[in-house]
């Protein structure tokens, strides 16, 4: 799984920020790595440098191989919280959208992608 990590200019921290991202991202989705060719990540200040409530958003963009893209964006007082939020939606979105996949009984469904 590939991860790019992409912020705007008001975002502090450079490739120690990049790291930590790469890494909680690898840990906490490590169990679709099978499934996920590329997560993109951005990350941004909405208030642009003032401080404020829920102003760090985070949106993760997760390439699913032989499926749509999954997108979810979560926002927090600070960036940490923000990523986790939206690291946790991304878990639930995969866990729903991969589970079309099969049927209760492990077999593939009518809605797996025929190529």
């Amino acid at each position: 799984m590939q991860i790019q990590v992409n912020t705007d200019d008001h975002i502090q921290g450079g490739e120690s920020l990049a790291q930590w991202v790469r890494d909680e991202a690898s840990g906490r989705l490590g169990r679709f790595q099978d499934h996920i060719s590329r997560l993109e990540v951005f990350l941004t200040d909405v208030d642009g440098g003032k401080s404020g409530v829920n102003d760090k958003r985070c949106r993760l963009e997760a390439r699913v191989v032989n499926r749509q893209p999954v997108t979810v964006t979560a926002e927090a007082d600070n960036m940490n919280n923000a990523f986790i939020g939206a690291v946790d939606k991304l878990a639930r979105a995969l866990d729903t959208d991969l589970g079309r996949v099969k049927d209760r009984n492990g077999r593939d469904t009518i809605r797996a992608a025929q190529e």
